[in-house]
């Protein structure tokens, strides 16, 4: 299995909100909208969720790191 980190770059965040839809478990707003990691991807579908949130994310705040 690999290890997953995912870091967010919020001064690109533009408050879109499709990675929380993608996997709440993981990412959150704050009260401006601005994505935050709350926790890490928990088996296999989190994980490519997390990869698919990269994609969807408009503004490419989020980057998944995989060893």
């Amino acid at each position: 299995m690999r290890n997953v980190r995912i870091s967010v770059d919020t001064d690109r965040c533009v408050g879109a909100g499709q990675c929380v839809l993608s996997l709440p478990e993981v990412f959150d707003q704050d009260d401006d909208g601005i994505v935050s990691v709350i926790g890490a991807p928990a088996g296999a579908a989190d994980r490519d969720a997390a990869r698919q949130a990269t994609v969807i994310c408009p503004s490419g705040a989020i980057t998944v790191h995989e060893d």
